[in-house]
This record gives structure tokens, sequence and C-alpha cells, in this order.
């Protein structure tokens, strides 16, 4: 679909807004970003990432947003990116991030991730004797193939969760159930530029939990339950350390979210970090997020 604005604007500034079949017109959540752009002049264009017919070099900025497809795709999708111009954020940051096993990097770097064991094809896997553990693929979005598993009872629906993955060629991480999100729910903190575009936190969120027993299917992310939420001290600390680990820095990046759940000692641990393709709950963020993801997109032309 393309959006246009006044004609003799066109020259001024060229936005791709990048999405998927599934969502042609955006996810909803990114419609006042398309109309603030508009408004502010600016030409956009909202196209599928695999559109063959896409001219990516006609457009001043690609932002990524909806490509919720690529999971099935990855490599194709790395290679989209990479031949990307002007993409944000960055392809080599997308390589990076759409493949779960950065975690252990960041783990192996001190910072307080949830603890993962990674199962590759071809993998023994023991699992553990009791407790409640969540197995996934390393490459997924909103929580396809993600299964929560009460061992020993459903040990052989684990087991064949993680077979199910290997058979696929895919990787499977297994990481322990944190109840506190239960109660307490997960949140996510929401990094834009400001002003003088350091990447700074913007405003973040409160997602219910959705995980409520073994793996049956992909979840529509519109079934989340999301509220605004006020980070503690703690979360906001933790956000920050881990975005100064993001490989080349974070000063190259558009936008970031960092998705954290307590541990067992009430201390944030890291879930995932979101520098791909996440929901930046702008309706949430209100007018002033979306007023700064508009002006740091513009500041990038």
């Amino acid at each position: 679909m393309t959006a246009t604005s006044d004609p003799a604007t066109r020259e001024q500034s060229r936005v791709a807004l990048v999405t998927c079949d599934l969502f042609p017109d955006l996810w909803e959540d990114d419609l006042p970003l398309r109309d603030l752009l508009l408004s502010r002049g600016a030409e956009v264009d909202v196209l599928g990432w695999d559109d063959t017919e896409a001219d990516w070099a006609a457009y001043d900025v690609a932002v990524i947003r909806s490509p919720w497809d690529y999971v099935a795709r990855r490599d194709s999708f790395v290679a989209w990116a990479h031949s990307v111009p002007h993409l944000l954020n960055p392809a080599d940051v997308l390589e990076w991030n759409t493949d779960k096993r950065y975690l252990a990097e960041l783990a192996n770097a001190g910072l307080p991730v949830t603890p993962t064991d990674f199962v590759a094809p071809g993998d023994s896997w023991t699992p553990p004797s009791d407790g409640e553990w969540v197995v996934k693929p390393t490459v997924s979005a909103g929580s396809q193939d993600t299964g929560r598993y009460l061992l020993p009872a459903q040990q052989a629906l684990a087991e064949a969760h993680v077979a199910r993955l290997a058979a696929a060629g895919r990787t499977a991480m297994i990481q322990p159930y944190l109840s506190a999100v239960d109660e307490q729910g997960e949140t996510a903190l929401i990094f834009l530029p400001d002003t003088g575009g350091v990447l700074s936190f913007s405003h973040a969120i409160r997602k219910g939990a959705m995980l409520t027993g073994p793996d049956e299917g992909a979840i529509d992310p519109g079934s989340e339950r999301i509220d605004p939420r006020s980070p503690t001290e703690a979360e906001r600390e933790t956000a920050e350390r881990v975005l100064e680990a993001v490989p080349g820095g974070a000063g190259r990046l558009l936008y970031a979210r960092v998705d954290l759940i307590p541990g067992p000692d009430g201390a944030p641990l890291l879930v995932e970090l979101e520098l791909t393709e996440p929901s930046l709950f702008l309706k949430e963020g209100g007018d002033a997020a979306t007023r700064r993801l508009v002006e740091a997109i513009l500041a990038r032309i």
C-alpha cells in the first residue's frame, strides 16, 4: 500500500515502513507513526519486506516495523536486510538479533539473562527433573512454537516439542518459567532517540502472562494484555546495561525494546532484547513517543 502526502514534498523525504502480507496496512499500533510522518511532509510507502517490485534504493530510509512472517525464511530475510541501503535498524544488528542465541553472548558478558540451555539439531537433551520450563525455538516471533511444561508430569510433551524443532532443523532453547510473570507481568521498556539523537528511555508497558501450557500453535499478538507501566530503577538500570552490550553500540539504533521479568530473588532478568521488529506500543507511549520516533527518522534523512 502506498500513502503519499503533497507531491511537492516528495523530493524532501521518502520513507518505507516495512511490514509483511499478514499486515499489509501495518500493525495498528504503527498507524500513528505513518500519519505523523505524512503530516510532516514525508512520502510514506508501506511495503512487504519480500515485495519483489520494491525499489529499496529509492527510499531515504526504510524502517522495519511488522515483517512477522520472516521466521520460516530467516536466511532470506537477513539477505534482504543486507541489500537495503538505508535500513533501520541496521542489517548486521538484525542478523544478530533474529537468533536468540545472542542471549548466551549477553550472559557471558555478565548481564542478568534468564538461564537458557540451547539444544541444536543432533544434540541430546536430558529434561530437568522437576519445575516449570519453557521450550521455544531460537528463531521465532509472537510466541510462535512456544510452550510451557510442568515436569515430570509433562516430560513427554516437552521432549516431543524439542524433537519437533530438531526435525525441522531448528535449535530449541529451554528456560525456567519465571513465575513472577503470573502476578507482576513482564515489563517492556522502549527506548527511542531523544532530541539530541541519543537512544534513551521513552516509556514502558506491562504485558500479562500468556503461556498457559504446552505449545498449541501461534499466539495472536493482539491477544496480549497491555497496560502502561512505570519501570523500577533496577529495571531501568538493567535495560541500559543490556543496551550498552549491543554489537556496534546502541547509538546506531532507531529503537530498542528490553523485556524483563523478575527472577526468583526479585531482581530483573532479561527475557528478550528486541531490536528487529518489536511492537513499540506507541499508543501507550502517547503522542510524545510517536513524535520522538518521527523526529529520529527524519533526522536520519
